[in-house]
């Protein structure tokens, strides 16, 4: 017996049982607090907050572009072919006399379609995949994470351009091919932060409470999975649009006259020596969006890391 039970007060035995019976609004509390701390280290990350800041202007002018782009993308001026920089045109003129700069400006709403409708697709499949081969093991467990280790045994670039063989160039492939290797990064990630979860107490509370498969994954695992992935998902964004460039850059993805930057760039590189502004202008905007991406998702990574928690 406790010196609190000898004595008869039984004050400490009712001050555990209200700790207790105010567990679970403590720990939404603290659900919290760490979503903040996170906000907190994002927030004094100065190289997150300027890939941040350039993600954003990019969102803005594509959304915007048709209003900004000084000029119309397809309209061609032989007169001014492979004109320089000038007040006239920003970024100068392609081998046709289109104007480059309203060119960039309209690709980057072909390029971050791409990256986020890849991704978005990646996700969702590779999601629900690693959810479904988490949760329940076995012999499910094994065919679908081997199928997927089949898959992953090749480079991103290369299954892409199998699928775009396969079903023919054009943007709508290029998403679906992008979302395709993707899938296996989002699934895995995914089953790995099932496997350290399901065997947690709330589980196997929800389970004791009657929760079907579905809720418990949908309503428990998944939003405690959420911070890793949604890392990911920013990654991959950089990476989609890398691959997309790629891909048009090799005449897989994009056809002329669109305004894509990686075919922007393939047809610039026949003209490097005479007109170098026509390739280099195309490959500065696929360099600084991909960098954007990437350092963003890195200071999200540093941000939602709970051992950098103070």
């Amino acid at each position: 017996m406790t010196r609190d039970q000898e004595s008869g007060n039984p004050a400490r035995g009712n001050q555990t049982t209200a700790e207790i019976l105010r567990g679970a609004p403590g720990l939404a509390r603290e659900s919290r607090s760490l979503w903040s701390d996170a906000r907190s280290r994002l927030l004094r990350n100065p190289v997150a907050l300027a890939g941040g800041a350039v993600v954003i202007l990019l969102i803005v002018v594509a959304i915007a572009a048709p209003q900004i782009a000084p000029y119309d993308p397809m309209d061609q001026d032989l007169a001014n072919s492979m004109a320089g920089p000038s007040l006239t045109h920003l970024a100068g003129t392609d081998v046709h006399g289109r104007d480059i700069f309203s060119r960039i400006i309209h690709g980057t709403r072909i390029s971050l379609r791409i990256g986020f409708l890849g991704m978005l697709l990646g996700c969702v499949v590779g999601v629900v995949l690693g959810l479904v081969s988490g949760f329940y093991g076995g012999w499910l467990d094994t065919v679908i994470m081997r199928l997927l280790d089949v898959q992953l045994a090749f480079p991103g670039l290369l299954v892409a351009i199998c699928i775009i063989a396969i079903i023919g160039p054009g943007l709508e492939n290029v998403i679906l091919a992008v979302g395709i290797f993707s899938v296996p990064l989002f699934a895995r990630v995914t089953r790995g932060q099932v496997l350290t979860l399901k065997e947690q107490e709330f589980i196997l509370a929800a389970r004791m409470m009657g929760a079907q498969d579905g809720r418990i994954m949908l309503t428990h695992l998944l939003p405690n999975a959420v911070a890793p992935i949604l890392v990911l998902c920013t990654l991959r964004i950089a990476t989609a649009i890398l691959t997309a460039a790629s891909l048009s850059f090799l005449g897989l993805g994009a056809q002329p006259p669109i305004p894509e930057w990686g075919a922007m760039l393939s047809d610039g590189r026949a003209y490097l020596s005479i007109a170098p502004h026509v390739a280099t202008t195309p490959g500065l905007a696929i360099l600084i969006t991909v960098l954007a991406f990437n350092l963003l998702g890195d200071g999200l990574r540093d941000a939602l890391d709970p051992r950098m928690k103070a």
